[in-house]
């Protein structure tokens, strides 16, 4: 995913600290404190993910057959009311090591919890810290108050978690306010947009800034997606909720006529698996199924698997404002690393690296992953020390909630 790095059919990686130092063949291993051997396998940039709610994976496949309306009803106005502090930070912490154990190493987690208390909220960001994963905690739906406590707390750019807002559009008052408030912390903006003129109505308040993660950007305009791109923002499309729950068909085709590469997400995991294969496999194919049968313009490109394999990397990077840091292998950048097996009876024989892994792989080809040069997974087990417990804990949840 680097032009200066390329694509290399035999390579070694040397990482120092947190991040990588050289890429080349035979490099001199003299003096290493460990090694990964990666022969049979393909490496790659982690996975970014620039939209999840993360706390909702404590309620993982309860909201399989539903729409978004039935979602919006059942999960968030019937279930979330229900869980407590530590159901949140369990929800974000099983996420997280989810994410982990495919090989997502970033997420933007975009906290949707109603009305949180401060409890809450340092449920959440001590769960989403503690996991080893890098990760953008875009703070919602509390106070100001709440929000300058966050930054306070996630005031350094370059750590491990950052902060963002989650700014939900509402009345012209409240939409200004929130945005406001970004610029007091000097933290990005995202928000949810879906049909009509949502961007246009930013501009015409005068809030439409840099670095604004749109998520979803369905049944909009083409101008609308431009204007994204000419404002210095940015899209995330989670393909698999927008088709399963009735958003609207992902705009790939208009977002490449505007400009814009997208980035991908998982979106709700109540509904959806918590790994990027499925999304990439999902963006190829509706991507290519619109333009095909002329549902995406006349003469629409088609997406190429190399396009969605930079959506989900190099893409997602870009969408957070980490493309200097993540998102491709190269010296000098963050050691966010992901070892594939290519020698599985499911993936053998590579022709094309790119094409196997967005056509042929999933999770359990996931073999190894590190995140700021730690080793999060090794050989197919993840380092997380009382697992078994988590997951019983989680289990507790879903059969407390079964019996009200």
């Amino acid at each position: 995913m680097d032009p200066g790095t390329g694509e290399l059919p035999c390579a070694d990686i040397l990482v120092e600290d947190d991040r990588i130092t050289a890429v080349r063949p035979d490099l001199d291993a003299t003096g290493v404190s460990e090694r990964i051997d990666a022969r049979g396998c393909l490496v790659l940039p982690g996975f970014v993910d620039t939209h999840r709610h993360m706390w909702q994976a404590a309620l993982r496949g309860s909201g399989a057959d539903q729409t978004l309306d039935q979602y919006f009803a059942t999960v968030l106005h019937t279930l979330a009311p229900q869980l407590t502090a530590d159901d949140l930070h369990l929800g974000n912490l099983l996420s997280a090591l989810g994410a982990l154990d495919a090989g997502v190493t970033t997420v933007q987690d975009i906290s949707n919890v109603a009305k949180p208390t401060e409890e809450h909220t340092d449920a959440l960001l001590d769960a989403l810290t503690s996991s080893g994963l890098r990760g953008v905690f875009a703070y919602g739906h509390g106070t100001a108050a709440d929000a300058r406590r966050v930054r306070d707390r996630l005031h350094h750019k370059d750590s491990l978690v950052t902060m963002a807002l989650n700014a939900e559009a509402g009345s012209d008052e409240s939409t200004r306010r929130g945005w406001a408030l970004a610029r007091e912390l000097d933290v990005p903006t995202a928000l949810h947009v879906r049909g009509g003129s949502p961007v246009s109505r930013l501009r015409r308040l005068g809030v439409l800034r840099p670095g604004t993660v749109f998520i979803h950007g369905t049944g909009m305009e083409q101008g609308e997606l431009r204007l994204i791109h000419d404002s210095g923002g940015a899209l995330s499309v989670a393909p698999a909720i927008e088709m399963t729950m009735g958003h609207g068909l992902p705009p790939f085709a208009a977002a490449a006529a505007a400009g814009l590469r997208p980035s991908l997400s998982v979106d709700v995991e109540v509904a959806a698996p918590s790994d990027m294969f499925t999304q990439m496999r999902a963006a190829f194919q509706i991507g290519r199924f619109a333009a095909l049968h002329g549902h995406a313009g006349p003469e629409a490109p088609l997406l190429t698997a190399r396009e969605v394999l930079e959506f989900a990397t190099l893409g997602g990077a870009e969408a957070l404002g980490m493309a200097d840091r993540i998102g491709s292998i190269a010296p000098g950048k963050q050691a966010d690393l992901l070892v594939l097996r290519a020698d599985r009876p499911g993936v053998a024989p590579v022709h094309d690296a790119v094409a196997a892994v967005v056509s042929s792989m999933d999770r359990a080809d996931v073999d190894t992953v590190l995140v700021a040069g730690r080793i999060v997974k090794r050989a197919g087990a993840l380092r997380y020390p009382g697992l078994p417990r988590l997951l019983a804990q989680a289990e507790g949840v879903r059969d407390r909630l079964a019996a009200r």
